[in-house]
């Protein structure tokens, strides 16, 4: 059961798919705190800046990439139910035929989220390094 496709293979989301439970961390988190934008996962950055940069060669990138990526193994079944008209019987939950390629974390969603502690350890890592230039270049000139 699913939505309604004219693709001839299986429809599925442009991958990296995610578990959902790594959106409802991101809606929580979004939900408790002043940031107005919450971007989530690495392609979205991609995704977002990128329009910003280069918007005609985005476009002409996912019309060469995008109806593909939007399909998986086999073809659609002749007698598939869908869901557009009518909700589809059965508990379909919120797993499904993805489960197995599913990532269960975003790395990204986790720094965007921790920025200021990430912020902190990176001035703490310039600081540091800026002090073993200056000690290296102290120690040559003496």
């Amino acid at each position: 059961a699913g939505n309604k496709t004219r693709m001839p293979r299986k429809p599925q989301p442009v991958p990296p798919i995610y578990q959902p439970e790594v959106a409802a961390r991101a809606i929580e988190w979004a939900a408790h705190n002043k940031r107005r934008e919450l971007w989530v996962g690495w392609p979205t950055v991609l995704a977002i800046l990128g329009n910003r940069i280069a918007p005609g060669y985005l476009d002409k990138r996912l019309g060469r990439t995008g109806y593909a990526s939007q399909q998986y193994d086999g073809m659609v079944e002749p007698d598939r139910r869908i869901n557009l008209w009518e909700p589809v019987p059965g508990d379909h939950g919120a797993h499904g035929d993805f489960d197995s390629r599913s990532k269960e974390s975003s790395p990204q969603l986790w720094l965007t989220t921790h920025r200021s502690w990430f912020g902190v350890a990176s001035l703490g890592l310039g600081v540091l390094s800026s002090l073993c230039l200056l000690k290296r270049f102290v120690s040559k000139s003496a």
